[in-house]
């Protein structure tokens, strides 16, 4: 994790994933936010579920985001990164996508948080838009 830069907060995870191109919010059963690129989530608010609990009290986090992620080697990079806040449960065993509490956004910097809703785009969007944002946001 890189210091000196802007951590991480909620409405960042909001501003960034709603500032990708051709997003829409939906809003899930709970009113629970979901993003989505074409009809496809790629960042979504997930209600309190029983695999994802504090080990103390048993209760369920009512913080979590789900990300996706490109691949299953992006995932372990994620989760098997100890200064890294994000993991994963059984529930999403080879699912692509990560998990991260709102309450742990700020262990990341908003460069880091940026990167992964942007790949989390990157690979749900179409292969023509993709394509098309990538040629507009060369890496630097």
């Amino acid at each position: 994790m890189a210091t000196g830069l802007p951590r991480a907060r909620l409405a960042d995870v909001h501003e960034v994933a709603s500032g990708m191109p051709y997003v829409t919010r939906v809003d899930g059963p709970r009113g629970n936010p979901i993003y989505q690129v074409g009809g496809k989530s790629f960042v979504f608010f997930r209600t309190p579920r029983p695999d994802a609990v504090d080990p103390g009290t048993g209760e369920r986090y009512a913080d979590v985001i789900v990300i996706w992620v490109p691949s299953e080697s992006d995932k372990q990079a994620l989760v098997q990164d100890p200064d890294s806040p994000f993991f994963t449960t059984r529930h999403f065993d080879g699912h692509p996508s990560v998990l991260v509490r709102a309450a742990h956004l700020g262990e990341l910097s908003r460069r880091e948080l940026t990167e992964v809703i942007q790949d989390a785009w990157l690979s749900r969007a179409s292969r023509k838009r993709a394509a098309d944002w990538l040629a507009a946001h060369p890496p630097r």
